[in-house]
């Protein structure tokens, strides 16, 4: 648990949330702005978020790996 982001799916050395975001909990307009929220609670901690969806990470998981990775060496560039 965050303080004002909650539970996050994954979190990566105190710097980067991963979330994959599955259609029942994250489809209508109210889970979107809720999504929005807390990613901007999280940015202002200092901790960058990314999210896929469910067919991102069976269907193309070179690019979310890649995304990943990326961010993983931007959050080591800046400590």
């Amino acid at each position: 648990m965050l303080p004002g982001v909650g539970r996050v799916d994954f979190l990566i050395e105190e710097r980067l949330i991963l979330e994959i975001d599955g259609r029942e909990n994250h489809e209508g307009a109210s889970e979107r702005h809720r999504d929005l929220a807390r990613d901007a609670a999280a940015s202002r901690l200092g901790i960058e978020t990314l999210r896929f969806d469910y067919a991102q990470v069976i269907h193309d998981w070179p690019s979310v790996q890649a995304a990943i990775l990326a961010a993983v060496e931007r959050t080591h560039d800046h400590r």
